[in-house]
């Protein structure tokens, strides 16, 4: 058991000491390094460079892409605003020349219909007389 707290605190002071150097991993240019080592982290730092101008151009042009949808679409509301204007102001002359024109014109046709009526009435009444009269004369000459 005190074997295992020893390598525990041991372990502890290792991890110290590594936390306390100044770089782990530093990488200083006049010190020589194993050239395999070298060309790979040229070659990391070169594609890690590729990635995050890949990743910012990509970020720039859907930015881009949306600023474009943007104005796409305020021109195609603008063009739905103009568009429902138009349709308010040729509603507004359609009901005002109802109101002026067509509706008075058919509330004389409501007129001329009520009279109409009223004509054929008396027309049927008329031909309904005669007829009476048509058959007195009749009489009147067979006697």
């Amino acid at each position: 058991m005190t074997c295992m707290c020893s390598e525990s605190i041991l372990m502890h002071h290792k991890y110290q000491k590594l936390q306390m150097s100044p770089s782990c991993s530093s990488f200083e240019v006049l010190d020589p390094h194993d050239p395999v080592i070298s060309r790979l982290a040229t070659q990391l730092f070169k594609k890690t460079t590729d990635y995050l101008q890949a990743e910012m151009v990509a970020g720039q042009e859907h930015y881009m892409l949306l600023e474009e949808i943007n104005r796409l679409a305020i021109t195609k509301y603008a063009d739905l605003r103009s568009l429902a204007a138009n349709l308010n102001k040729t509603l507004n002359e359609y009901n005002e020349m109802y109101a002026q024109q067509i509706q008075p014109l058919l509330q004389q046709i409501d007129q001329i219909e009520v009279q109409v009526s009223k004509f054929e009435v008396n027309a049927y009444r008329l031909d309904s007389y005669t007829k009476q009269l048509k058959a007195r004369f009749k009489e009147l000459e067979e006697k």
